[in-house]
């Protein structure tokens, strides 16, 4: 009977370490991700040179390009997350993902890196709704907030090594305009960037692709039917309007702001002239600092909250996130010198990482286990097409039309308070329906 007791307990560790091993390789892919989407921000000056484009294009490449097929692309890819082998769509979409972004190494103008930037948004549309599934189900509910805080924080380490990696090659680079590579021929500064940061993740593919796929809970049984499925998806939606917009909105106001800092190295060289690899070098530090600890900190509060009896322990530190998100996002830009302006964006990140992190805790709480993957699809849907619709885009627009190029700071000044302030308003609202229907469970 001992025996067998040693068994069971080695086999759950066995199981628990396995399960820890796929939320490595998820964050990690993750963090990938986000490197992909951001080294263009920090390119956007030798690009605007290299490709004569005015800030109205480098909005459209940084928002829209992405989101077209990262949002489009989420709801049949959720479907098929809750029905097909989720390992081999996360790593077919690194794979692709990974060499679009190597071929945006290769752009000679918009057209090409605005197809590119689609295609980057098509393979990394595969991961959330199929990553975040498999740590579903692979976790507990009472142990699940700090294996999401975890994997969420590839949305911190990820915008980290692409500053880091970025500004290392751009100081390998400053004495040079052109780089000569064997068959390839010469390419600029901003292009080899593209190509080092994209490499990797083919190799990240591989592994990910042998992973085990973990069995799904036995009320698992979702509608065999796409169009049966997604309909089914959005009633559900639909009926529970106010209760999802409780962690929804302040979520879509996060990816407002964050992919609005895109802009933040252009900004800290038009208005103080830091040269974007002492910036990139800086910034990376900082998020690297700030953003797993916050990341995971999110994730063991809402854990501490729900084993504590608090219902909503997730919505609640959404709702301190977005408290400390909004104001700092406001301020942040009118600072009058680079030092100040970089601390309050540590504090900025901080409502950034608690709010992405105890979003989707607050999601895969109320969630049926046949709509995880289509439900975390819907919720990066919304939050997409706001985020990379609305935050880039408006600031260059911004730049263009009103405050000028070197009036940034104001443009993303403004984004923030046009679309955050209100949601502050709202959230005692949100709140007493997102009761409601833990009530219902």
């Amino acid at each position: 009977m001992a025996s067998q007791t040693i068994v069971n307990k080695d086999n759950a560790y066995k199981k628990q370490s396995y399960a820890w091993y796929m939320v490595a390789l998820m964050t990690i892919a993750y963090m990938f991700s986000f490197i992909d989407r951001y080294i263009l921000g920090l390119l956007i000056e030798p690009i605007k040179a290299d490709l004569g484009l005015s800030d109205t294009q480098i909005g459209l490449l940084l928002g829209p390009a992405f989101a077209i097929f990262y949002a489009t692309m989420g709801l049949p890819l959720g479907y098929l997350a809750d029905r097909a082998k989720r390992v081999s769509i996360v790593s077919i979409g690194i794979m692709i993902w990974s060499l679009a972004t190597v071929a945006s190494g290769f752009a000679q103008k918009f057209s090409h890196l605005f197809i590119a930037r689609m295609t980057v948004g098509i393979g990394e549309a595969t991961l959330s709704p199929c990553a975040l599934s498999i740590i579903s189900d692979s976790f507990p509910e009472e142990k699940r907030g700090r294996p999401i805080g975890f994997y969420t924080m590839g949305m911190s380490l990820g915008p980290a090594f692409a500053y880091l990696s970025g500004a290392a090659v751009l100081i390998w680079t400053k004495s040079m305009d052109l780089i000569q590579l064997p068959i390839i021929g010469a390419l600029s500064p901003w292009q080899l960037a593209f190509i080092i940061v994209g490499l990797p993740g083919i190799i990240l593919a591989l592994f990910v692709y042998l992973l085990k796929e973990p069995k799904r809970p036995e009320t698992h049984n979702p509608s065999k039917n796409i169009n049966e499925g997604i309909s089914t998806a959005m009633n559900y939606f639909y009926n529970r309007g106010w209760v999802l917009a409780s962690f929804i909105l302040p979520a879509c106001v996060m990816t407002i702001i964050a992919y609005s800092q895109a802009w933040i190295p252009a900004m800290f060289e038009r208005t103080w002239g830091m040269d974007p690899s002492r910036y990139a070098f800086i910034n990376g530090i900082l998020i690297l600092c700030l953003g797993p600890l916050s990341n995971n900190a999110a994730g063991w509060m809402a854990d501490y909250l729900t084993n504590k009896g608090y219902k909503d322990g997730g919505l609640r530190i959404v709702i301190l996130g977005s408290v400390i998100l909004i104001p700092t996002a406001v301020l942040a830009p009118l600072l009058p010198n680079p030092t100040l302006c970089f601390v309050v964006l540590g504090i900025n990140l901080i409502g950034i990482a608690f709010t992405s992190s105890s979003a989707l805790i607050a999601l895969l709480k109320i969630i049926p286990a046949d709509l995880k993957g289509i439900s975390v699809a819907f919720y990066l849907m919304c939050i997409s097409i706001s985020g990379l619709l609305l935050g880039p885009t408006a600031v260059g627009l911004l730049n263009d039309y009103v405050f000028g190029v070197d009036g940034v700071r104001y443009s993303m000044s403004l984004v923030p308070l046009v679309f955050g302030v209100p949601v502050l308003f709202m959230i005692p609202f949100m709140r007493r329906y997102y009761l409601k229907e833990i009530d219902k469970i």
